[in-house]
């Protein structure tokens, strides 16, 4: 069974070009792959399209923010646009109203169900959610049982970065808590997922098969979270 450690997140991201579409997993800050992008930010790619669920935040933790505020990301696909204060204008609400990247803004419900749609190989879906408003403009709808829906279409990404809790060593991953909202379906979506682990990876027969949340045939290589390294903060981009 082959070993997918990798010795490096800087040789986890070597490959990644300019111009590269990436989904990172993360839900309010807990899961976010932040050793993996502080390895993309150190590598210098840019004119990113970032699948996010948020598009990081104000106070100096290393995520998705940090590559807009490097100016790294062209476009961003995202559910949630609003800092969580008002008076915290985030990088990429300033960069957005500058005309300094690109967004689209996808209700959450509907941004899961395109990345599980990507992974799953479905072609579109109709959805309620945004009919009737200007998430539905430009877009087919079509009235079923009496209801308006709007059709999306999957979402699918070259890479994925992800954060797990626990993995073996063909790729094997278990979640812990929100790691589970947007890491599993985002790592089958991507052609290839990096994972980022925060215990020590595990013999391949370890993990109980009931515990396995994403299995090893969807990850390209993953990479042990040093302790020192489970929390980071914007000192480590240098």
């Amino acid at each position: 069974m082959k070993n997918k450690v990798l010795p490096s997140f800087d040789e986890a991201v070597a490959d990644i070009p300019c111009g590269a579409t990436i989904m990172f997993g993360d839900f309010g800050g807990l899961g976010a792959p932040q050793n993996l992008i502080a390895a993309l930010y150190r590598k210098g790619a840019g004119d990113l399209t970032a699948i996010s669920n948020e598009h990081g935040g104000t106070d100096g933790r290393v995520d998705v923010g940090t590559l807009i505020e490097g100016g790294r990301v062209r476009r961003m696909v995202c559910s949630i646009t609003a800092a969580t204060h008002p008076s915290r204008v985030t990088p990429f609400v300033r960069m957005y109203n500058d005309g300094e990247l690109d967004a689209e803004l996808v209700p959450q419900g509907t941004l899961a169900e395109r990345i599980r749609a990507g992974g799953a190989g479905i072609g579109a879906f109709y959805t309620p959610t945004g009919a009737g408003t200007e998430i539905a403009l430009g877009k087919e709808c079509r009235t079923i049982a009496g209801r308006e829906f709007v059709l999306e279409f999957p979402l699918k990404a070259d890479y994925a970065f992800i954060r797990a809790w626990q993995a073996d060593t063909f790729g094997n991953l278990r979640f812990r808590l929100a790691q589970r909202n947007f890491n599993p379906i985002m790592a089958m979506a991507a052609r290839t997922t990096l994972v980022e682990v925060e215990t020590a990876v595990l013999q391949p027969g370890e993990l109980d098969p009931d515990d396995i949340h994403v299995p090893g045939v969807y990850v390209k290589g993953l990479v042990e979270i040093p302790p020192d390294r489970l929390y980071l903060n914007e000192d480590v981009l240098s």
